[in-house]
């Protein structure tokens, strides 16, 4: 039996631009996830298009959406169906693939590369429903994301008190902690934090934390507008 839905968002899904909200609304919301973990409008994209999405998202105006979530739109914008020529007059250019993301990955996902400037960034995601996403592996790194609260996402050795620094760094700040995850290569090696916050995490401590020597990269990810 299906679990029951936290609101009533779960189950109308969020408020946008049709057809779908699976092929469009979650679509979007995954490029703007991407825009966010890089930091800035990318300037150049691959993207590779799993299972349905590459199948009918054409269709759906999956591709439209993908690229209105990296320009910064949210699902309500009434630009998306206009989001190729506004990628041009932006400087972004792309290209869609189709892939085998593996068995694995639901059918309705998508990979992208992106680069700006030095940053580049590649992004597994996928729309599970609803206007609902799901990401699944970031820098090569599998991971579990759904972008519903500000998200702060650390590798760091794994040593210890890392989690402590880290939690504690967020209390002194008066951010208080809702989920958090952490997964290692090995004891000693490196560990993946994946912590998500009832407030909003400032791009400053971001900052911050990313400058300790124990810290090797961070990324943060505010949470969707419903």
């Amino acid at each position: 039996m299906s679990p029951a839905p936290n609101s009533i968002f779960d189950i109308i899904g969020p408020v946008m631009v049709g057809p779908s909200s699976s092929h469009t609304a979650g679509a979007v919301r995954l490029g703007l996830v991407a825009r966010a973990l890089l930091g800035d409008t990318p300037q150049k994209a691959k993207i590779e298009l799993h299972g349905s999405f590459a199948r009918t998202g054409p269709g759906h105006g999956t591709d439209k959406a993908l690229i209105a979530g990296l320009l910064g739109m949210d699902t309500a914008d009434e630009r998306i169906r206009d989001s190729f020529a506004l990628a041009a007059e932006a400087g972004l250019a792309f290209e869609f693939l189709e892939a085998d993301l593996g068995e694995d990955a639901h059918p309705n996902s998508v990979r992208f590369t992106l680069a700006t400037g030095d940053k580049t960034l590649e992004m597994s995601g996928a729309s599970v429903g609803g206007g609902m996403i799901q990401i699944t592996r970031l820098q090569g790194r599998s991971v579990q994301i759904r972008a519903e609260l500000d998200t702060l996402i650390l590798i760091a050795d794994d040593r210890p008190g890392t989690i402590n620094a880290v939690s504690g760094w967020l209390a002194a700040h008066q951010i208080n902690i809702a989920f958090l995850r952490l997964k290692r290569d090995q004891r000693g090696g490196k560990a993946m934090m994946v912590i998500e916050t009832d407030q909003n995490i400032p791009e400053a401590l971001t900052r911050d934390l990313a400058s300790l020597p124990w810290v090797h990269w961070v990324y943060q990810i505010p949470r969707l507008k419903e």
